[in-house]
Formats: structure tokens, sequence, C-alpha cells
């Protein structure tokens, strides 16, 4: 009887989901949490916020491992800087920061911090707007190594700034800089292949394979490319313009095919072997910022409107495009996912789920957790959700099961 105990207790501890969000659009980088058993019940109030903090303004979603949660903002007080925090991810408890000095880049939006940093192992990897990229150790925050992209590449800076998360994929680091990425060695930081030296765009790589051969598909200024993540070599570029050349919108990979989108730009579907547009696919849904989720062979994503105000929650059937259904109210806002429901955060800072629902848009649960502009992804990490506004303000949302 001991025995069987123990081994029943080892094989639900085995069976235990990953929790942590590590990376930008998580773990397994589609923008979907593998967490089960967190509530969709709140009170009549809305669920408990356990702490708020202070982080600067900015657009940085949060990532979260091993009990710390790092996120960045920028303070425009003197001469400006940007702060990468590691807070306690149960408290909100400051554990350290680390700051550098950077301008508040507000051309024609609020400026601040941009870019989530990524966490692999005990190292978190940065990259800032001006391309200055910082390896930092987890645990303290002490710097590991720097180095300023811009001036050693001599890659050109977007319009807005870099704004892509670091991609780890084995001993490289990804970015989105120059024509079509550069890769790091992560331990080092030396450059081991980059391609060309022309703007970036601002959406995050994503890895897939390639008939056995580890590849990245790469946003860029005004193509999509699919380049080899060991030799930085190009497998194939398609043209892709988007409405001012803000192509920010992660790509979306799933079932052998590549959705994009952008601002004031219909999402396209491509094949992942040549870059070939799928026959017979077709929407005028543009994921203006956060790239959407794919549930149920339906894709999940906020419709923006060129700029201009509105926006609505949209379900596509995946093989087709064709639009199952449309919700206004929201504004451009954002979303992910955890065991087939969907966790969304509004223009205006109210939080819902709804369930994954091709047939109609079904809210579970809803609460204004915060106010202003919101424009960051929320993230369920080991039983809160974390949201953030424009302006700074950083919730840790208690919706655990009780």
């Amino acid at each position: 009887m001991r025995f069987t105990i123990a081994a029943a207790a080892l094989l639900a501890a085995l069976a235990a989901p990953a929790a942590d969000w590590p990376m930008f659009r998580g773990p397994d980088l589609n923008g979907i949490s593998r967490e089960t058993g967190w509530s969709s019940t709140w009170p009549a109030d809305g669920p408990k916020v356990a702490w708020r903090a202070k982080i600067g303004l900015g657009f940085s979603t949060v990532v979260v491992s091993g009990g710390k949660l790092i996120t960045t903002g920028h303070d425009g007080r003197a001469k400006g800087q940007d702060t990468v925090w590691c807070l306690d991810a149960a408290t909100g408890r400051e554990l350290w920061k680390h700051s550098y000095a950077a301008p508040l880049g507000n051309k024609y939006f609020e400026g601040g911090t941009t870019g989530t940093p990524t966490i692999d192992g005990d190292r978190v990897f940065h990259l800032s707007r001006q391309g200055d990229f910082f390896c930092l150790e987890l645990t303290t925050g002490k710097v590991v190594y720097q180095k300023q992209l811009v001036t050693e590449l001599g890659v050109e800076v977007p319009e807005w700034g870099f704004a892509s998360s670091p991609l780890v994929e084995g001993k490289l680091v990804i970015l989105n800089v120059g024509s079509h990425g550069a890769a790091l060695d992560k331990a080092t930081g030396k450059v081991v292949w980059q391609n060309g030296k022309s703007s970036a765009a601002y959406a995050t790589a994503v890895p897939f394979d390639l008939d056995g051969t580890r590849c990245a598909a790469l946003l860029t200024h005004r193509e999509c490319a699919a380049v080899e993540v060991a030799t930085g070599k190009v497998r194939w570029r398609t043209k892709f313009v988007t409405g001012y050349d803000t192509s920010a919108s992660a790509p979306v990979v799933h079932d052998g095919t590549l959705l994009l989108s952008g601002e004031s730009a219909p999402a396209v579907k491509l094949n992942l072997r040549d870059g070939s547009s799928v026959a017979g696919w077709k929407t005028d849904t543009a994921v203006q910022f956060n790239a959407g989720v794919v549930l149920g062979g339906h894709l999940y994503a906020f419709h923006g409107v060129g700029g201009k105000p509105g926006g609505e929650l949209r379900c596509l059937d995946w093989q087709s495009g064709a639009t199952k259904w449309a919700q206004k109210g929201m504004g451009v806002g954002s979303l992910m996912a955890a065991d087939r429901k969907l966790i969304v955060l509004s223009e205006t800072g109210e939080l819902l789920v709804a369930a994954a629902n091709p047939q109609k848009f079904e809210v579970l649960a809803r609460a204004q957790v915060v106010g202003k502009k919101c424009w960051t992804v929320p993230v369920l990490a080991n039983g809160r959700v974390y949201v953030r506004n424009t302006p700074g303000d950083l919730l840790g949302v208690e919706v655990g099961a009780k």
C-alpha cells in the first residue's frame, strides 16, 4: 500500500502541466498555455487582485519562470531610461531591476518599451528598441554580457525601434534585426550569422521544421522569409507589405501553414514548404498587433481597422478563412488561451474568459480589472493572470482553482 501511494503521488506530479510562461507567446510559441485547473468562475465583483506594481510606460508583456516574473517599462524622468524588472510572481515584490538610458520614442504613440524579454534556464535575454542587447542572470540581474547591435552589426533601426523578443533555439538566440535576421551564441553573444543590414520589422521570429531542418519564419520589413536557424540561409522569401510598414503581429504557424497579417493588411496564408499562397484561402481580417491562437481548427484573433477607432474579436475557419463570428465592444484587444478557453483583455482593461466556441461568442466570466489603454497580451501562469496597461500598472489577478 505504501508503494502504491508513493507511485500514485509520483505519477500525479509527473502529470501536472507545466504552468510557467518563459517566453513571448508561451512555452510552445503559439499563445496557448498548458495550464489546467484554473477557475473561470468569478465572484460578482471579479477575481481577487493579489498585487499591483508600477513598472513604467510601455507595452512589454510578462514572462514567468521559477516564481520570477520579468517585464520592462520606461521612466521618463531625468534623461529617461528603460528598466528590466524582476518581480516575485506571487507577491509583486521587486527582486531586482536593470536600467539603461533610453529615449521615450513616442512617435505617433505613447512610446516606452515594446519588446518582451525571454527567460532561458538561468538567463534573461532582452532586446531594446535602440538595439541594446542584454544577457542577465535570472536570479540576480547581473549582466553576463551586453552588446550594441546597431554599432556592431551596422543594422538599421526600424522607424519605431526594435520590438521583437529574442527566440532561443538550442545554443543560438535568433533576433529580428537587419534584412533577414541575425543569430548570436547565447552563451557568449558572439555573432554566428547575419543577413543584411536594412530595416527589420517588429514581429518575433517563429520556429518550424522544413524537411528535417530547423527554420524560423521572420516577418521582415516588406517580406516574410524562412531562414535556417543554424546557418541563416534563406530558404524562401515572400513579399508582404503592411500599412506604414508596421509588421508587428507574430506569424502563426499551424498544420504546415503560416498566417501573416498586419495593419491594413488582410491576413494571408502561406505554405511553410515554399512560402506560396494557400489556394482558396481568403479573409478581410487584419490582425493588427497581437497574433491570435488556433484551437479546434479555428483562429481566434482581434481584427484591427487601420489605426481607426474600433476593432472586433473574430473567429475564422483555419482551412478557408471564413469568418464564423465577429464581436465588437472590446476595441483592438489581445488574447491568449488555456484549457480550451480564451483569456481576453479588452483595449480598455476588461478581463474576459470566453469559450473557444466557433458557433458563437460565449462569455464565461468578465470583470473590469484595470483602466486606461491596454494593448498588451494577458498571461496566465500558475493560477494568476498578469495584465498591464500602457502607463505601466501591472496586476497579478488570482484565478487559481479553490
